[in-house]
């Protein structure tokens, strides 16, 4: 197998937590140069690959014009331009798009398949979403609190509201590696990942930030300085939309759930969303959300991932890959 020098794997927040301070720096420094017209060129003659096998609006587009600004070549492959969806294994298809890339961002329905597709491949494989984690989005997210926070995450309070889904995952893992404190309010059997709860609050501890789980949206949102939001229905969980409907009743983030937060709290929505159902219009065009910041910085957020995936000194991994 082909070897590297340099160049890391991004599957999980995990990968970059220990660099997290310095990727928002880096993150933000992108954002007000290309405010300013500029564009660094770190990527010039790289080429990576986009291999999707869910549709996207911004994962896809934030990452075309993430690799296009950094002067790279995005090159979009969705399952149907692959022999992945005629049966070739992900091994093989890692073994081959290596020779031609020099890193594949890859948007899956299973975390076992990034693994698979990082174990054999040789350039650094980003995840884009999988159903465990979805470590781009909570690198955006990250972003936007640091922009509205100047900085400062100890001491405010975030407050999610809904699916224990990928995207809590994710936030719970980097809000701990950022000493930022988490109540999130799921309804009971639809809670986060409990080996990541594990993970996240002992990562919080070491940052002196807490993690608190809990069914009452009330008690979550109360005096929070930020309250984030997801769709109850994730894509692949179409065939519970019924039973999920039923169960997140009430769970909808609303002016009258925003009067028991923080007066300055804003809003946050990794988006799509189903207004009137997680979320209301009255919150999404009004003056406290921050859903388009949000939206926009995983452009800024990700170019930043990128340099440090294909440029950062490489690194053991622990997942018995020969490089």
């Amino acid at each position: 197998m082909p070897t590297r020098s340099v160049g890391r794997d991004i599957l999980s927040v995990m990968d970059y937590a220990p660099d997290v301070d310095r990727l928002l720096r880096r993150a933000l420094a992108l954002k007000r140069d290309r405010q300013r017209g500029r564009r660094p060129r770190t990527l010039r003659d790289r080429t990576l690959a986009l291999v999707f096998e869910k549709p996207s609006t911004r994962t896809r587009t934030s990452f075309e014009v993430g690799v296009r600004d950094l002067g790279g070549a995005p090159m979009y492959l969705s399952a149907h331009d692959l022999q992945l969806g005629r049966g070739e294994t992900i091994a093989d298809t890692a073994r081959v798009l290596s020779r031609y890339v020099d890193g594949i961002v890859y948007r899956a329905f299973h975390h076992a398949d990034e693994v698979e597709l990082a174990k054999w491949a040789s350039v650094p494989v980003i995840n884009a979403l999988d159903d465990l984690e979805h470590p781009c989005q909570i690198a955006a997210d990250l972003l936007t609190m640091y922009e509205r926070w100047k900085g400062k995450f100890s001491g405010r309070r975030l407050a999610y509201i809904g699916d224990g889904n990928n995207v809590l995952n994710s936030l719970l893992l980097g809000a701990a590696a950022v000493g930022l404190d988490v109540s999130a309010a799921s309804p009971n059997g639809y809670g986060p990942n409990a080996g990541i709860v594990q993970h996240a609050q002992t990562l919080a501890r070491a940052h002196h930030s807490s993690i608190t789980l809990t069914d009452s949206i009330e008690e979550a949102v109360r005096g929070a300085d930020a309250v984030y939001t997801d769709v109850w229905v994730s894509m692949g969980e179409e065939a519970e939309t019924a039973a999920r409907t039923a169960a997140f009743q009430g769970y909808q983030v609303n002016d009258a759930l925003l009067r028991r937060a923080h007066p300055d709290a804003f809003v946050l929505h990794d988006l799509p969303a189903h207004r009137g159902l997680e979320i209301t219009d009255e919150v999404m065009d009004g003056p406290r959300a921050a859903v388009w910041d949000q939206a926009e910085n995983r452009l800024h957020a990700q170019k930043a991932l990128l340099e440090w995936a294909l440029f950062a000194p490489k690194a053991s991994r622990g997942r018995g890959k020969s490089r």
